[in-house]
């Protein structure tokens, strides 16, 4: 299940989770996000239990973007007890997502 990340649960959902959080940074218009939406979506079954796997809309929640300096997107962070460990910018293969998170695991 892919989580939608906003102001009002991101503490609780991505902070305070027991498990990584790999959050996508995403824009509707945002023509690299969409290619990566069905990659993001695949990684949230595959990692289902072991990762929480979600988006965050920079249009619709500012303010989570800019205290994460979210400055181009996409940008997939994962965080690991409340902290940032892992950060990424642009479009690229699900195998080196993959390997992103893995450094965080």
């Amino acid at each position: 299940m892919e989580y939608q990340f906003t102001t009002a649960n991101f503490d609780k959902e991505v902070l305070e989770s027991d498990i990584p959080v790999f959050v996508d940074f995403y824009a509707d218009w945002c023509g690299p996000c969409k290619m990566m939406a069905p990659i993001v979506e695949q990684l949230a079954e595959e990692y289902a239990g072991r990762v929480k796997v979600g988006k965050c809309n920079i249009d619709e929640e500012e303010a989570i973007a800019m205290k994460y300096r979210v400055m181009s997107i996409p940008t997939m962070k994962v965080f690991v007890n409340g902290k940032e460990e892992v950060s990424v910018v642009g479009a690229m293969p699900k195998e080196a997502l993959e390997a992103e998170i893995a450094k965080a695991l």
